[in-house]
């Protein structure tokens, strides 16, 4: 089995209910199993501001799924839940990302692992920390280290 960690976000409709709803669609992905999942957080958009806040939240997947695979998987998910991808940061029904899959890097035109931004978004390292404080971002340390770091971004556990 591999773990993998997803960050979970939306800011359309429901997006509380969505993250909720999207707990459940990983949960029935194939050769995956979710682990843990964090409470949800309510957070500022990044980017483009003039948009509603987001809900954001992170689940850990153990997973028998390549990581491009897994991708396709999330990818196919957010098409489900209505996704559009109109502008780039802009509003959406649901965003899934794929944070972290083992302690594997990979440099892909469509993935890269971890994620490049992972450790710059209180929305990913705060529900991160929530569910697996100890965790070590490969090539960039421990996630309570990088916690001070974006103390200063706006973020509410619900």
């Amino acid at each position: 089995m591999n773990l993998a960690y997803v960050a979970l976000g939306a800011n359309l409709g429901d997006p509380a209910s969505t993250v909720r709803a999207a707990f459940g669609a990983l949960a029935n992905l194939p050769e995956s199993r979710v682990v843990h999942t964090s409470s949800l957080y309510r957070t500022a958009p990044v980017g483009l501001a003039d948009q509603p806040d987001f809900i954001n939240a992170v689940a850990a997947l153990e997973t028998t799924l390549a990581p491009e695979s897994l991708l396709d998987a999330l990818l196919d998910l957010e098409n489900r839940f209505g996704r559009l991808r109109a502008e780039k940061n802009g509003p959406r029904t649901l965003d899934l990302d794929l944070l972290l899959y083992n302690d594997q890097f990979l440099d892909l035109p469509r993935l890269q692992l971890p994620h490049p931004r992972l450790h710059l978004r209180a929305f990913v390292l705060q529900p991160l920390a929530e569910i697996s404080p100890d965790l070590v971002i490969p090539g960039r340390g421990s996630i309570a280290a990088w916690l001070p770091a974006v103390a200063n971004q706006g973020i509410v556990r619900l």
